[in-house]
């Protein structure tokens, strides 16, 4: 946080743990209450700004001060759904078989502005893939044809850069969609491994911000064993356009793996496919409680790098985890910033017999 900014909470008596504090008030679990006590909020929701003024960085001239007598207590039930459907949806696209015996995947994906929930009572005016932030996971196997339909339904422009190996006019940095227009991705998925997507037009920073990008996962031809998959993408807010975050939060909204925790079994096999793309932060991180992983950077190796506990991703560096519990019980997982977990960025393995 910069001097500047925290004289001018110091000034008004405000921090930026209020927000969430507020925002989560009285739906943390035990940790998480631990962690943030004194919560607090009665009942009605807080808009985070209207304008998606894109101009000289601007955000738009709406009122971002934050009332937190106005904040729920509670987690929407349709937030914790979606957080939850994120987690372990993967986009396999409309598949056809081709004349040579490749498999061809086809996708639509749409670039829409949408207000979305970021933690309880707290919308956000974010710019989307597909109405969600992040977007959809898109997955195929090493050597497909994909053919990815890009429409743009928002005010801006926009495109989407995948990370991988493709031909330098599908890279999604000099094919600028315009409102109303559309555009046609096609390549060989390549190499395996974990990916991400995301728009990659000017102002970069602030598309990445405003929700922007997704994962995009490409699986071996001869595939991993089987496990309990799951997509985390680590994200964060700046609710008060001020180039610095309020919120953290892994697959969009804060705390919605400890609100409902995540339920496995003990010696199940979990694979996380995890993907940074917190913005104005250089890195952020992944921590368990209570166990260890196997790390595979970027997944693009099947052999694992190492057997952790912690991995440090910076912006955009992906990872592949795998691990299992030995023993039931609840088992936290977060940032290892404190602040990053104290804002949002914090979860819950539920590990039963």
């Amino acid at each position: 946080m910069s001097l500047d900014k925290k004289k001018d909470y110091q000034k008004r008596g405000w921090s930026r743990r209020h927000f969430l504090k507020a925002g989560i008030g009285g739906v943390l679990g035990t940790a998480g209450a631990m962690l943030l006590p004194g919560l607090l909020g009665n009942g009605n929701r807080v808009e985070t700004g209207t304008s998606h003024a894109m101009g000289g960085m601007s955000h738009g001239s709406g009122d971002h001060k934050m009332d937190p007598n106005k904040m729920t207590k509670k987690a929407s039930k349709e937030s914790l759904d979606n957080a939850h459907r994120i987690l372990k949806e993967f986009d396999y696209g409309e598949v056809e078989k081709l004349e040579d015996g490749r498999t061809l995947r086809k996708y639509t994906i749409t670039a829409m502005e949408k207000e979305v929930e970021i933690a309880p009572g707290v919308f956000y005016p974010a710019w989307t893939y597909n109405g969600q932030v992040p977007g959809p996971t898109l997955r195929a196997t090493e050597g497909d044809l994909l053919r990815i339909t890009f429409q743009n339904s928002a005010s801006h422009p926009h495109t989407i850069h995948f990370h991988g190996i493709h031909p330098g006019n599908m890279d999604g940095v000099y094919e600028i969609v315009y409102p109303g227009k559309s555009f046609t991705y096609e390549f060989t998925a390549e190499p395996f491994g974990c990916h991400l997507y995301h728009c990659h037009v000017m102002p970069l920073k602030k598309h990445m911000e405003k929700g922007m990008y997704g994962a995009f996962i490409i699986d071996p031809k001869e595939p991993r064993e089987e496990a309990n998959e799951m997509v985390m993408v680590m994200n964060a807010f700046d609710t008060d356009f001020d180039e610095e975050n309020e919120f953290y939060t892994v697959n969009g909204f804060a705390n919605a793996y400890m609100d409902r925790m995540i339920d496995v079994k003990v010696g199940e096999k979990l694979r996380i496919y995890l993907v940074n793309v917190t913005e104005f932060d250089l890195i952020n991180s992944f921590h368990i409680h209570g166990n260890l992983f196997k790390l595979f950077r970027t997944g693009t190796q099947l052999d694992h790098y190492e057997f952790t506990d912690t991995v440090m991703l910076c912006q955009g560096e992906r990872s592949v985890l795998e691990m299992s519990f030995k023993f039931p019980g609840k088992f936290m997982f977060h940032a290892h910033q404190s602040e990053f977990s104290e804002l949002g960025w914090m979860g819950v393995f539920n590990v039963k017999e």
